[in-house]
């Protein structure tokens, strides 16, 4: 006869300590809701000395106190939701540059089958004898325009595509340099042209960025968009 004693037994795994088993959830948050701070402030009222109770102004200043916290953190996903709101709208509405020209500092214009070529001539200070130059891709002078005298801010103009003889020039891009005189001294002047937007990105830290043959630029860095 064996004397060995079985422990496999229904009846004494019974008996044994079961491990409770606690549901967690995945959604837990550790900040305190309202709840939890009303039932803090019950416990601190059941505990406090009867001798000393607990000033009313204190209680007043922990529930204003939670309060705004409360409203902060509300504020904060006000604040997300908006910010999400207006990146969309601004998706939409960089969509709607695509195919429009933006006045870019370049001394380079397209001239297209109809229509003038414009932009403008950026003059720090009053101007005089002020003159734009037209040369075509081989750098002959086709065109050059007078334009007298100008005060100081963008000075616009437009060419019309033709040359001196009053001939249109074929399609295709044309460099364009303006010399003026500023307290007797003649210098070159910057320039700036139209150009087309061939699409728009968004990006978190830049804005919106247009994209156009002469590169990227960030919105707020075009003077005009026509």
């Amino acid at each position: 006869m064996s004397n060995d004693i079985s422990t496999s037994s229904s009846y004494l795994d019974s008996l044994r300590w079961q491990e409770s088993q606690v549901a967690t959830s995945d959604n837990e948050s550790d900040a305190l809701t309202q709840e939890d701070f009303f039932s803090l402030l019950t416990q601190q009222l059941s505990y406090q000395d009867p001798s000393n109770p607990a000033d009313n102004d204190q209680m007043i200043a922990q529930m204003t106190s939670f309060t705004m916290a409360q409203g902060i953190s509300d504020l904060n996903s006000n604040f997300d939701t908006l910010a999400t709101s207006m990146t969309s709208n601004s998706a939409l509405q960089a969509s709607t540059l695509v195919g429009k020209q933006a006045l870019l500092e370049s001394n380079t214009v397209d001239l297209n089958e109809s229509g003038d070529a414009k932009g403008s001539i950026v003059a720090e200070s009053a101007v005089e004898s002020l003159t734009l130059s037209v040369t075509d891709a081989s750098g002959q002078l086709v065109r050059t325009i007078d334009m007298g005298s100008q005060p100081a801010g963008a000075v616009r103009f437009a060419w019309d595509g033709n040359n001196e003889s009053g001939e249109r020039l074929p399609e295709g891009e044309y460099t364009l340099s303006a010399q003026g005189s500023t307290n007797g001294q003649f210098s070159s002047l910057p320039i700036a042209t139209f150009k087309n937007i061939e699409s728009v990105n968004i990006n978190g830290s830049s804005g919106i960025i247009v994209n156009t043959k002469e590169g990227a630029v960030r919105l707020t860095d075009i003077a005009e968009i026509a």
